[in-house]
């Protein structure tokens, strides 16, 4: 007897109700209709906005564990997104992402970078891919090759075969093949490999990020633990910096995401304000209320300290190329689009500083208003 499936009931229950078995009873039971669809339900946009509803994006974060990652994801939760997130960290480290999003909004999928079948699992059910990976510095199993320019072109490549429609692909203000950071040298290649892949990717060059986890600031901040002075490569007076605060780069992701225009399209995402180092560090350890006793350190001397710091089996503080990488002048891009373009103003360092540096104060300093610091000193080259 056929077993076929007809509104949920197999044939066999459908003869026991109806008692009977005519040959129309047997024609329909042996009917079956079952609509196979790539994309879920949850890419028909629905609701008023919010986390409750549906925005009709299915996006797939690659990389969403980093710094930039949470903001991302909070961002697309807040609107009724649904997310998945590709993690090779233990289950309990990305704990906080489940409160961004509705219930079943946010979905974890353990990845393997290595494998093709991985990615490609990933990104199957999702309309837009971002792909935030990146680290700054190497380990044995991953080098800057990988983590910057193989990963991101077979994401980029698994994107294209699955029909994604939204592909952002995060790289870096001074992403330069002439460039003695390797860091920013593999940037570049990434650029090129990612756009050759899918040419219609969405490419993001942010400055140096800041925010209350970020490794800029913070690793300035974090100096005095060893001692007063502070060293910069020729005191800082020879680098110009224009940082970005990161929920500004966030929210760019996500007009980006939203604009049909954006589509092929490299932005260059830099904050309202260019500064000399050695003002910005200063203007770092004001906010803090600590001594700022600057000193220039040659650069292969800098370079065999922090190779020492290196030799870290974990998280090393710095790198020779993290030196080289925040001794590099923001380059600047007048032909490039930038956040002004995707609908957004820029916040200064002197708006959200002290959001970062405010741990970094003793406790008599705690509630000291920020207006009491002098402004930071701005270049215009």
């Amino acid at each position: 007897m056929a077993t076929t499936a007809v509104l949920g009931r197999p044939a066999s229950v459908l003869l026991k109700f109806t008692g009977t078995s005519s040959p129309a009873v047997l024609s329909a039971a042996s009917v079956t209709t079952v609509q196979h669809r790539k994309q879920h339900n949850a890419v028909i946009s629905k609701g008023k906005g919010g986390r409750s509803s549906s925005s009709g994006i299915a996006a797939t974060v690659f990389g969403a564990t980093g710094f930039l990652g949470r903001y991302v994801v909070n961002r697309l939760g807040r609107m009724g997104s649904q997310v998945i997130i590709p993690h090779r960290c233990d289950q309990y480290d990305i704990m906080y992402f489940r409160p961004m999003g509705d219930l079943g909004q946010i979905i974890f999928m353990e990845w393997d970078a290595r494998n093709k079948d991985s990615i490609k699992r990933a990104l199957e059910h999702s309309n837009v891919v971002i792909n935030l990976v990146g680290r700054e510095w190497e380990t044995s199993n991953y080098r800057f090759e990988d983590v910057f320019v193989s990963i991101p072109q077979q994401i980029a490549k698994a994107a294209r075969e699955a029909g994604v429609t939204k592909l952002v692909h995060m790289s870096h203000l001074n992403a330069d093949i002439r460039s003695p950071s390797k860091y920013l040298r593999n940037k570049a290649v990434g650029e090129i490999a990612v756009r050759d892949e899918f040419p219609e990717a969405i490419i993001m060059k942010p400055s140096e990020m800041f925010g209350r986890e970020d490794r800029f600031f913070n690793h300035f901040a974090n100096m005095r633990w060893f001692g007063k002075a502070i060293p910069l490569i020729g005191l800082g007076k020879k680098t110009v910096k224009q940082p970005i605060h990161v929920v500004d780069v966030a929210k760019a992701i996500i007009s980006a995401v939203k604009d049909p225009d954006a589509n092929g399209k490299t932005f260059a995402l830099v904050g309202p304000n260019r500064y000399l180092l050695h003002d910005l560090v200063e203007y770092i350890y004001a906010v803090a209320h600590r001594p700022f006793v600057p000193y220039p350190l040659p650069r292969p001397l800098y370079h065999l300290v922090a190779k020492f710091f290196a030799m870290n089996p974990f998280e090393p503080w710095t790198t020779s190329d993290k030196v080289d990488r925040f001794h590099t002048t923001d380059m600047k891009y007048p032909g490039l689009p930038g956040l002004e373009d995707l609908g957004i103003t820029p916040s200064s360092v002197e708006q959200k500083a002290i959001e970062v540096l405010r741990r970094h104060r003793r406790f008599r300093y705690l509630e000291t208003e920020l207006d009491e610091t002098k402004p930071a000193k701005t270049v215009n080259y």
